[in-house]
């Protein structure tokens, strides 16, 4: 991998303070988080997909509270309802078609689903981009435009008839941890949170890591620099956020053989969470792809959603 692309890959992967990080989202976060409710939505649908089991896939845009159109996939299970309602956040440096096959699967199980595109991903004019270093208050503008579109998905799930309000959920992996952190603590629609290989933040990345490949980087970067781009970001931080999840049940799930960031970080991740919460290790990596991860995901929407069992739905792909 070349340097720039990790670069990439880890500071996309989440934020994170240091050992002396707040435990409260600072003020001028909470307003870079705020919108405008009565916007219209705006959905234009563009194309349908027919997928098993009478699942149904919609390409469509909606309108950004920020700017732009927000690209999303609405994953809808057959019949008419009420179903459960699942927002996803991909991590930093995927795209929204990550969660598909899993939002397909929940469909079947009874669940309708969106899935978004960061705005880093976009294709122009709506495209934002990201790393950087000279200018970080404009990454963090980008970053917190990605949180609104993902509460913007919140009211694209409530406005549909066939979703129940009081059985959604948010499920996200890596940089998507970290927004579901924010969002379990800013948002609080969401019955159940999963954040999937997630960090507190920048710090555990750029600071706590080894990785000679980003030792070279940060030499290149200049350690004035470094340090400035963690201060503008970490009004963001997850670590800020996560204690006030309450009441919302989250789980966690860690990768044990994780390239990007040390289980200590994770552990202080999770010590910092709000109870109800639980935690999952695995024999993996930071993509956590383990069948494993899958099925704890399911069991614990089941539980909180009233999701069908995913295992028997799943055994008949295979």
């Amino acid at each position: 991998m070349q340097t720039s692309k990790l670069f990439l890959c880890l500071i996309l992967a989440a934020t994170s303070p240091g050992a002396s990080a707040q435990t409260s989202p600072p003020a001028d976060a909470m307003k870079l988080l705020e919108y405008d409710k009565s916007k219209p939505l705006e959905i234009q649908e563009e194309k349908t997909y027919e997928r098993a089991g009478g699942v149904k896939v919609i390409e469509l845009t909606y309108a950004s509270p920020v700017q732009g159109l927000v690209p999303a996939l609405l994953v809808v299970p057959p019949g008419r309802g009420p179903f459960a309602g699942v927002v996803f956040g991909h991590w930093g440096g995927g795209v929204k078609t990550e969660f598909l096959p899993e939002a397909e699967l929940y469909a079947q199980a009874g669940a309708v689903s969106i899935l978004i595109d960061y705005p880093w991903v976009r294709p122009a004019p709506w495209y934002r981009s990201v790393q950087n270093m000279e200018r970080p208050e404009e990454d963090l503008a980008t970053f917190a435009q990605a949180v609104v579109d993902l509460r913007r998905a919140f009211d694209l799930l409530f406005a549909r008839p066939d979703v129940d309000p009081k059985r959604t959920a948010y499920v996200g992996h890596s940089y998507g941890a970290q927004w579901g952190a924010i969002l379990s603590a800013v948002d609080r629609r969401m019955k159940a949170t999963v954040l999937v290989g997630g960090t507190p933040g920048l710090a555990a990345i750029w600071i706590e890591n080894d990785n000679p490949a980003l030792q070279q980087f940060k030499q290149g970067i200049g350690q004035q620099k470094l340090e400035r781009y963690i201060e503008v970001n970490s009004p963001l931080d997850a670590i800020h956020f996560v204690g006030r999840a309450a009441p919302i049940p989250l789980l966690f799930q860690f990768a044990r053989f994780e390239q990007f960031f040390k289980e200590p970080a994770m552990r202080r991740y999770f010590e910092a969470a709000s109870q109800p919460k639980e935690i999952r290790w695995y024999d993996t990596g930071h993509d956590l792809n383990d069948v494993q991860c899958l099925l704890d995901r399911g069991a614990f929407l089941e539980k909180q959603i009233g999701l069908r069992p995913i295992a028997p739905i799943l055994s008949k792909k295979f």
